[in-house]
Protein backbone atom coordinates (compact mmCIF):
# COMPACT_ATOMS: atom_id res chain seq x y z
CA UNK A 1 0.00 0.00 0.00
CA UNK A 2 1.05 3.54 -1.08
CA UNK A 3 -0.53 6.78 1.12
CA UNK A 4 0.90 10.12 0.03
CA UNK A 5 -0.42 12.81 1.66
CA UNK A 6 0.07 16.56 -0.07
CA UNK A 7 -1.95 20.25 0.27
CA UNK A 8 -4.52 18.30 2.67
CA UNK A 9 -5.09 15.33 0.10
CA UNK A 10 -4.01 12.17 0.59
CA UNK A 11 -3.94 9.46 -2.64
CA UNK A 12 -4.03 5.32 -1.66
CA UNK A 13 -3.03 3.38 -3.82
CA UNK A 14 -4.57 -0.09 -3.79
CA UNK A 15 -6.20 -2.91 -6.35
CA UNK A 16 -10.34 -1.74 -6.64
CA UNK A 17 -12.03 -4.63 -5.91
CA UNK A 18 -14.46 -4.09 -8.23
CA UNK A 19 -12.30 -4.53 -11.40
CA UNK A 20 -9.05 -6.03 -9.64
CA UNK A 21 -7.31 -3.05 -11.60
CA UNK A 22 -4.56 -1.12 -9.58
CA UNK A 23 -6.15 2.41 -8.78
CA UNK A 24 -4.96 5.63 -6.64
CA UNK A 25 -7.86 6.81 -4.99
CA UNK A 26 -7.29 10.56 -3.87
CA UNK A 27 -9.52 11.76 -0.92
CA UNK A 28 -10.32 15.64 -0.20
CA UNK A 29 -12.26 17.22 1.91
CA UNK A 30 -13.73 14.10 3.27
CA UNK A 31 -15.05 12.74 0.06
CA UNK A 32 -13.29 10.75 -2.99
CA UNK A 33 -12.22 13.10 -4.90
CA UNK A 34 -10.65 11.34 -8.01
CA UNK A 35 -10.13 7.75 -8.83
CA UNK A 36 -7.05 7.21 -10.81
CA UNK A 37 -5.96 3.87 -12.92
CA UNK A 38 -2.35 3.16 -12.33
CA UNK A 39 0.29 1.84 -14.94
CA UNK A 40 1.54 -1.46 -13.84
CA UNK A 41 0.50 -4.84 -13.04
CA UNK A 42 -1.87 -5.03 -9.99
CA UNK A 43 -0.20 -7.90 -7.58
CA UNK A 44 -0.23 -9.41 -3.93
CA UNK A 45 1.77 -6.25 -2.16
CA UNK A 46 -0.86 -3.92 -2.26
CA UNK A 47 -4.17 -4.35 -0.40
CA UNK A 48 -7.93 -4.79 -2.26
CA UNK A 49 -9.69 -1.51 -1.83
CA UNK A 50 -13.97 -1.52 -1.07
CA UNK A 51 -16.56 1.09 0.14
CA UNK A 52 -16.72 0.80 3.42
CA UNK A 53 -19.61 -1.99 5.26
CA UNK A 54 -22.46 -1.38 6.16
CA UNK A 55 -24.42 -3.56 8.81
CA UNK A 56 -28.29 -3.43 9.29
CA UNK A 57 -28.17 -5.59 12.63
CA UNK A 58 -25.78 -5.32 15.41
CA UNK A 59 -26.76 -6.16 18.96
CA UNK A 60 -22.90 -6.02 20.45
CA UNK A 61 -19.59 -7.70 19.70
CA UNK A 62 -16.11 -8.41 21.61
CA UNK A 63 -18.02 -8.57 25.18
CA UNK A 64 -20.19 -5.60 24.60
CA UNK A 65 -23.91 -5.86 24.99
CA UNK A 66 -26.46 -3.83 23.82
CA UNK A 67 -29.65 -5.66 25.17
CA UNK A 68 -28.17 -5.89 28.74
CA UNK A 69 -29.35 -3.20 31.23
CA UNK A 70 -28.52 -0.65 32.31
CA UNK A 71 -26.21 0.10 28.78
CA UNK A 72 -23.81 2.90 29.06
CA UNK A 73 -22.85 5.30 26.87
CA UNK A 74 -19.48 4.43 26.94
CA UNK A 75 -20.34 0.87 25.86
CA UNK A 76 -21.92 1.86 22.78
CA UNK A 77 -18.65 3.98 22.20
CA UNK A 78 -16.24 1.43 22.81
CA UNK A 79 -18.46 -1.09 20.49
CA UNK A 80 -18.68 1.16 17.68
CA UNK A 81 -15.03 2.01 17.66
CA UNK A 82 -14.15 -1.82 17.95
CA UNK A 83 -16.17 -3.07 14.83
CA UNK A 84 -14.20 -0.21 12.86
CA UNK A 85 -11.44 -3.35 12.74
CA UNK A 86 -14.15 -5.54 10.98
CA UNK A 87 -14.81 -2.84 8.39
CA UNK A 88 -17.63 -1.71 9.51
CA UNK A 89 -17.81 2.47 8.18
CA UNK A 90 -22.00 2.69 8.99
CA UNK A 91 -24.50 0.36 11.50
CA UNK A 92 -27.51 0.03 13.08
CA UNK A 93 -26.92 -0.47 16.44
CA UNK A 94 -30.11 -2.93 17.34
CA UNK A 95 -31.92 -3.10 20.41
CA UNK A 96 -34.05 -6.00 20.73
CA UNK A 97 -37.19 -7.59 22.95
CA UNK A 98 -37.20 -6.80 26.35
CA UNK A 99 -38.45 -4.78 29.22
CA UNK A 100 -40.69 -1.34 27.95
CA UNK A 101 -38.18 0.71 30.76
CA UNK A 102 -35.00 -1.22 29.23
CA UNK A 103 -35.50 -0.74 25.36
CA UNK A 104 -36.22 3.08 26.44
CA UNK A 105 -32.71 3.50 28.38
CA UNK A 106 -30.83 1.60 25.41
CA UNK A 107 -32.33 3.76 22.75
CA UNK A 108 -31.35 6.82 24.93
CA UNK A 109 -27.85 5.76 26.03
CA UNK A 110 -27.02 5.51 22.30
CA UNK A 111 -28.48 8.88 21.20
CA UNK A 112 -25.97 10.38 23.96
CA UNK A 113 -23.25 8.14 22.60
CA UNK A 114 -23.48 10.08 19.53
CA UNK A 115 -23.83 13.70 21.10
CA UNK A 116 -20.96 12.96 22.62
CA UNK A 117 -18.68 11.79 19.77
CA UNK A 118 -18.76 12.89 16.43
CA UNK A 119 -17.11 9.47 14.79
CA UNK A 120 -19.83 7.57 16.80
CA UNK A 121 -22.02 9.67 15.72
CA UNK A 122 -21.11 9.18 12.11
CA UNK A 123 -21.11 5.62 12.04
CA UNK A 124 -24.22 5.14 14.01
CA UNK A 125 -26.70 5.27 10.50
CA UNK A 126 -30.00 4.86 12.63
CA UNK A 127 -31.18 2.01 15.01
CA UNK A 128 -32.80 -0.83 14.58
CA UNK A 129 -35.60 -2.37 17.24
CA UNK A 130 -36.03 -5.69 16.89
CA UNK A 131 -39.47 -7.01 18.36
CA UNK A 132 -40.98 -6.80 21.04
CA UNK A 133 -43.98 -6.80 17.99
CA UNK A 134 -42.94 -10.92 17.07
CA UNK A 135 -44.64 -14.13 17.38
CA UNK A 136 -44.78 -15.30 20.43
CA UNK A 137 -44.39 -18.75 18.86
CA UNK A 138 -41.61 -21.13 19.62
CA UNK A 139 -39.42 -21.31 17.23
CA UNK A 140 -40.42 -17.78 15.35
CA UNK A 141 -39.56 -16.07 18.85
CA UNK A 142 -35.95 -17.71 18.51
CA UNK A 143 -34.05 -16.66 21.87
CA UNK A 144 -36.45 -13.60 22.30
CA UNK A 145 -38.24 -13.77 25.93
CA UNK A 146 -41.59 -14.24 25.66
CA UNK A 147 -42.84 -12.49 28.81
CA UNK A 148 -41.97 -9.09 26.79
CA UNK A 149 -43.56 -9.84 22.96
CA UNK A 150 -46.70 -8.00 22.69
CA UNK A 151 -48.71 -6.71 19.67
CA UNK A 152 -47.60 -3.47 17.40
CA UNK A 153 -48.23 -0.40 19.63
CA UNK A 154 -47.42 3.08 18.25
CA UNK A 155 -48.02 4.99 21.11
CA UNK A 156 -45.18 2.79 22.85
CA UNK A 157 -43.09 2.77 20.11
CA UNK A 158 -43.52 6.78 20.01
CA UNK A 159 -42.10 7.04 23.62
CA UNK A 160 -39.40 5.27 22.18
CA UNK A 161 -38.47 6.93 18.87
CA UNK A 162 -38.42 10.57 21.57
CA UNK A 163 -36.41 8.91 23.89
CA UNK A 164 -34.01 8.04 20.51
CA UNK A 165 -34.40 11.49 18.99
CA UNK A 166 -35.79 10.14 16.43
CA UNK A 167 -32.70 7.56 15.58
CA UNK A 168 -35.26 4.25 14.79
CA UNK A 169 -34.80 3.94 11.07
CA UNK A 170 -35.63 -0.51 11.13
CA UNK A 171 -38.47 -2.09 13.31
CA UNK A 172 -39.11 -5.71 13.11
CA UNK A 173 -42.51 -7.44 13.54
CA UNK A 174 -44.52 -9.72 13.12
CA UNK A 175 -47.73 -8.85 10.56
CA UNK A 176 -49.49 -11.94 12.44
CA UNK A 177 -50.65 -9.03 15.07
CA UNK A 178 -54.03 -7.59 15.00
CA UNK A 179 -53.58 -3.99 13.77
CA UNK A 180 -49.96 -4.68 12.69
CA UNK A 181 -51.35 -3.63 9.05
CA UNK A 182 -52.05 0.00 10.75
CA UNK A 183 -48.39 0.40 12.76
CA UNK A 184 -46.39 -0.34 9.44
CA UNK A 185 -48.76 2.25 7.64
CA UNK A 186 -47.83 4.50 10.12
CA UNK A 187 -43.64 3.38 9.86
CA UNK A 188 -44.16 4.34 6.17
CA UNK A 189 -45.90 8.01 7.41
CA UNK A 190 -43.03 8.74 9.77
CA UNK A 191 -40.05 7.53 7.61
CA UNK A 192 -39.41 4.00 9.78
CA UNK A 193 -38.62 1.14 7.70
CA UNK A 194 -41.27 -1.91 8.20
CA UNK A 195 -39.63 -5.26 8.74
CA UNK A 196 -40.94 -8.74 8.23
CA UNK A 197 -38.97 -11.11 10.97
CA UNK A 198 -39.99 -13.57 13.88
CA UNK A 199 -42.85 -14.07 12.61
CA UNK A 200 -45.51 -17.25 11.72
CA UNK A 201 -47.74 -14.77 9.53
CA UNK A 202 -50.16 -16.54 7.01
CA UNK A 203 -49.30 -15.39 3.31
CA UNK A 204 -52.44 -13.18 3.45
CA UNK A 205 -51.08 -11.07 6.06
CA UNK A 206 -47.55 -10.98 4.93
CA UNK A 207 -49.15 -9.48 1.60
CA UNK A 208 -51.47 -7.22 3.47
CA UNK A 209 -47.85 -5.76 5.02
CA UNK A 210 -46.22 -5.68 1.93
CA UNK A 211 -49.25 -3.60 0.67
CA UNK A 212 -49.27 -1.27 3.59
CA UNK A 213 -45.62 -0.55 3.26
CA UNK A 214 -43.12 -3.22 4.99
CA UNK A 215 -39.98 -3.30 3.06
CA UNK A 216 -37.72 -6.12 4.20
CA UNK A 217 -37.59 -9.27 5.61
CA UNK A 218 -35.20 -9.52 8.55
CA UNK A 219 -32.60 -12.45 8.27
CA UNK A 220 -34.93 -14.42 6.00
CA UNK A 221 -34.97 -18.24 6.58
CA UNK A 222 -34.28 -17.70 10.45
CA UNK A 223 -36.34 -17.17 13.07
CA UNK A 224 -38.68 -19.71 12.40
CA UNK A 225 -40.47 -22.47 12.95
CA UNK A 226 -38.32 -25.83 12.65
CA UNK A 227 -40.78 -27.39 10.59
CA UNK A 228 -43.06 -25.93 7.90
CA UNK A 229 -45.24 -26.79 5.22
CA UNK A 230 -44.20 -27.43 2.19
CA UNK A 231 -45.96 -24.78 0.92
CA UNK A 232 -47.76 -22.27 1.33
CA UNK A 233 -45.71 -20.72 4.05
CA UNK A 234 -44.26 -17.49 5.46
CA UNK A 235 -40.60 -18.14 3.96
CA UNK A 236 -41.98 -19.06 -0.11
CA UNK A 237 -44.38 -15.84 0.45
CA UNK A 238 -41.82 -13.43 1.35
CA UNK A 239 -39.01 -14.92 -1.65
CA UNK A 240 -41.65 -14.40 -4.28
CA UNK A 241 -42.42 -11.34 -2.85
CA UNK A 242 -40.78 -8.66 -5.57
CA UNK A 243 -41.22 -5.65 -3.08
CA UNK A 244 -39.19 -6.93 0.06
CA UNK A 245 -35.31 -6.67 -0.23
CA UNK A 246 -34.03 -9.46 2.33
CA UNK A 247 -31.64 -9.68 4.46
CA UNK A 248 -29.39 -12.79 5.18
CA UNK A 249 -26.92 -14.27 7.15
CA UNK A 250 -23.84 -16.18 5.64
CA UNK A 251 -22.41 -17.48 8.42
CA UNK A 252 -22.61 -21.55 7.71
CA UNK A 253 -24.64 -22.03 10.54
CA UNK A 254 -27.89 -19.95 10.17
CA UNK A 255 -28.84 -21.21 6.24
CA UNK A 256 -27.45 -24.10 4.23
CA UNK A 257 -25.73 -22.90 1.22
CA UNK A 258 -28.90 -23.98 -1.37
CA UNK A 259 -31.12 -21.51 0.50
CA UNK A 260 -28.51 -18.76 0.52
CA UNK A 261 -28.20 -19.76 -3.43
CA UNK A 262 -32.24 -19.53 -3.52
CA UNK A 263 -32.01 -16.33 -1.70
CA UNK A 264 -29.79 -14.63 -4.00
CA UNK A 265 -31.35 -16.03 -6.99
CA UNK A 266 -34.83 -15.05 -5.76
CA UNK A 267 -34.00 -11.58 -4.65
CA UNK A 268 -31.24 -10.04 -7.36
CA UNK A 269 -30.20 -6.84 -6.24
CA UNK A 270 -32.49 -6.94 -3.22
CA UNK A 271 -30.14 -9.52 -1.38
CA UNK A 272 -28.35 -7.97 1.56
CA UNK A 273 -25.76 -9.71 4.14
CA UNK A 274 -25.83 -8.85 7.65
CA UNK A 275 -23.97 -10.42 10.74
CA UNK A 276 -26.86 -10.43 13.63
CA UNK A 277 -23.82 -10.21 15.66
CA UNK A 278 -24.47 -10.39 19.56
CA UNK A 279 -21.40 -9.56 22.26
CA UNK A 280 -20.60 -12.62 22.08
CA UNK A 281 -18.73 -12.86 18.95
CA UNK A 282 -15.18 -12.16 19.42
CA UNK A 283 -15.25 -14.02 23.01
CA UNK A 284 -13.67 -18.13 23.81
CA UNK A 285 -15.85 -20.97 23.43
CA UNK A 286 -18.17 -21.89 25.77
CA UNK A 287 -21.52 -21.68 27.88
CA UNK A 288 -22.53 -18.32 28.42
CA UNK A 289 -25.38 -16.91 30.55
CA UNK A 290 -27.14 -14.12 28.82
CA UNK A 291 -29.80 -11.58 29.74
CA UNK A 292 -31.59 -12.03 26.44
CA UNK A 293 -31.88 -16.23 25.66
CA UNK A 294 -30.86 -17.58 28.97
CA UNK A 295 -28.05 -19.91 28.83
CA UNK A 296 -26.07 -20.31 25.21
CA UNK A 297 -23.38 -22.26 23.84
CA UNK A 298 -20.42 -21.06 21.44
CA UNK A 299 -18.86 -23.59 19.95
CA UNK A 300 -15.22 -24.02 18.36
CA UNK A 301 -16.45 -23.86 14.92
CA UNK A 302 -18.26 -20.39 15.70
CA UNK A 303 -21.65 -21.41 16.24
CA UNK A 304 -23.96 -20.25 18.59
CA UNK A 305 -26.81 -21.68 19.88
CA UNK A 306 -29.41 -21.99 22.88
CA UNK A 307 -27.44 -24.41 25.85
CA UNK A 308 -31.24 -26.54 25.77
CA UNK A 309 -31.44 -26.71 21.93
CA UNK A 310 -28.82 -26.92 19.63
CA UNK A 311 -31.33 -26.18 16.73
CA UNK A 312 -32.12 -22.95 17.89
CA UNK A 313 -29.65 -20.73 17.38
CA UNK A 314 -29.54 -17.48 19.93
CA UNK A 315 -27.87 -14.42 16.67
CA UNK A 316 -24.51 -14.88 15.48
CA UNK A 317 -21.05 -14.31 16.55
CA UNK A 318 -19.67 -13.16 13.29
CA UNK A 319 -19.56 -10.21 11.50
CA UNK A 320 -19.48 -9.48 8.40
CA UNK A 321 -15.94 -10.27 6.50
CA UNK A 322 -16.77 -13.31 7.66
CA UNK A 323 -19.86 -13.58 5.85
CA UNK A 324 -18.37 -11.94 2.84
CA UNK A 325 -15.14 -14.48 2.91
CA UNK A 326 -18.05 -17.86 3.40
CA UNK A 327 -20.12 -16.47 0.17
CA UNK A 328 -16.98 -16.17 -1.93
CA UNK A 329 -14.83 -19.33 -0.78
CA UNK A 330 -18.63 -21.53 -0.95
CA UNK A 331 -18.73 -20.32 -4.63
CA UNK A 332 -22.19 -18.82 -3.56
CA UNK A 333 -20.98 -15.27 -5.47
CA UNK A 334 -17.78 -13.81 -6.47
CA UNK A 335 -15.67 -12.02 -3.79
CA UNK A 336 -16.77 -8.47 -5.41
CA UNK A 337 -20.83 -9.73 -5.26
CA UNK A 338 -19.95 -10.93 -1.54
CA UNK A 339 -18.45 -7.03 -0.46
CA UNK A 340 -21.32 -5.10 -2.46
CA UNK A 341 -24.21 -7.21 -0.46
CA UNK A 342 -22.59 -6.20 2.46
CA UNK A 343 -21.73 -2.69 1.41
CA UNK A 344 -23.60 -0.67 -1.49
CA UNK A 345 -26.92 -3.07 -1.27
CA UNK A 346 -27.94 -1.72 2.65
CA UNK A 347 -26.57 1.45 1.81
CA UNK A 348 -28.81 1.66 -0.84
CA UNK A 349 -31.75 0.51 0.77
CA UNK A 350 -31.68 2.67 3.49
CA UNK A 351 -30.09 5.53 1.68
CA UNK A 352 -27.41 6.42 3.15
CA UNK A 353 -25.09 9.06 1.67
CA UNK A 354 -22.24 5.90 1.10
CA UNK A 355 -25.22 4.18 -1.45
CA UNK A 356 -22.95 5.08 -4.39
CA UNK A 357 -19.67 3.06 -2.95
CA UNK A 358 -16.49 4.08 -4.53
CA UNK A 359 -17.23 6.88 -6.90
CA UNK A 360 -16.08 10.43 -7.27
CA UNK A 361 -18.04 12.60 -4.68
CA UNK A 362 -19.20 9.61 -2.15
CA UNK A 363 -17.90 10.06 1.57
CA UNK A 364 -14.61 8.37 1.88
CA UNK A 365 -15.49 5.54 4.24
CA UNK A 366 -13.64 3.03 2.63
CA UNK A 367 -11.41 -0.17 3.60
CA UNK A 368 -8.50 -1.91 2.30
CA UNK A 369 -8.42 -5.67 2.82
CA UNK A 370 -5.95 -8.51 1.45
CA UNK A 371 -7.97 -11.46 0.17
CA UNK A 372 -6.82 -14.71 -0.89
CA UNK A 373 -7.51 -18.19 1.31
CA UNK A 374 -8.57 -15.22 3.95
CA UNK A 375 -10.23 -12.05 4.23
CA UNK A 376 -8.15 -9.74 6.39
CA UNK A 377 -8.87 -6.08 7.16
CA UNK A 378 -5.77 -3.78 7.10
CA UNK A 379 -7.50 -0.60 7.70
CA UNK A 380 -10.54 1.07 7.98
CA UNK A 381 -11.03 4.49 6.66
CA UNK A 382 -13.97 6.65 7.79
CA UNK A 383 -14.97 10.44 6.11
CA UNK A 384 -11.14 10.03 4.69
CA UNK A 385 -9.81 9.36 8.51
CA UNK A 386 -7.65 6.54 9.61
CA UNK A 387 -9.80 4.85 12.04
CA UNK A 388 -8.61 1.46 11.84
CA UNK A 389 -5.22 0.08 11.34
CA UNK A 390 -4.26 -3.98 11.66
CA UNK A 391 -0.51 -3.21 11.78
Amino acid sequence: MALQQTNGEKAIEAIHYQTGERVSLVVRDQRIAEIRPMQGIADGRLPWIGPGLVDLQINGYGGMDLNTPPVPKERVIALTRQIWGEGVTSYFPTVVTNSDSAIEQALHSIVVACEQDERVERTIAGIHVEGPFISPLDGPRGAHPKEFVKPPDWSLFQRWQDAAGGKIKIVTLSPEWPGATEFIEKCVEYGVTASIGHTSATPEQIQAAVSSGARMSTHLGNGSHLMLPRHPNYLWEQLAEDNLWACFIADGFHLPDAVMKVVLRAKLQRAMLVSDAVYLGGMEPGEYDVHIGGKVVLTDSGKLHLAGNSDILAGSAQMLPWGIEYLAKSRLCSIDEAWELASVRPAMFMDLPSKNGLTVGAPADFVLFQWSDHLRIEQTYLSGQLVFSAT
